[in-house]
């Protein structure tokens, strides 16, 4: 009786963060990963690889508040301890940061999220004909 041997591709782990994070293809590093602002494409344009299988719900916001929590905090202390700060000037600079900070981090974020589930093949990654 003669055994099957599946080889699977190598699939590093921060080389297929460092692409998501990029917004492109976590395995060919070429194709577009979002065809919007958060909508990941179901195949990359590029290599053919299937990026419909991800499940990054709210881990990358969940990121991106922790993120930007703790360098809001930050400079919020550091303007309380370094000059003597009008609470208005709190509101007029660190709300719009809170705003647009989480905003701008969250594709690269989701990306990298997406990076990591290919490369360690979960939730379907890894079950199709290119492995």
């Amino acid at each position: 009786m003669t055994e099957q041997v599946r080889v699977l591709d190598d699939r590093p782990v921060g080389r297929a963060m460092w692409r998501g994070t990029l917004c492109r293809c976590p395995h060919c590093g070429k194709g577009k990963m979002f065809r919007s602002y958060l909508k990941v494409v179901d195949q990359c344009d590029a290599c053919g690889e299937e990026l419909n299988h991800h499940r990054a719900d709210d881990f990358p916001p969940y990121i991106a508040i922790t993120i930007v929590g703790h360098i809001i905090i930050f400079l919020m202390m550091h303007m309380d301890m370094t000059y003597k700060v009008d609470p208005l000037t709190y509101v007029w600079t660190m709300i719009p940061l809170a705003i647009v900070l989480p905003l701008a981090m969250l594709p690269s974020i989701k990306g990298s999220i997406v990076g990591l589930q290919w490369s360690t093949r979960m939730y379907g990654f890894g079950t199709g004909q290119r492995d």
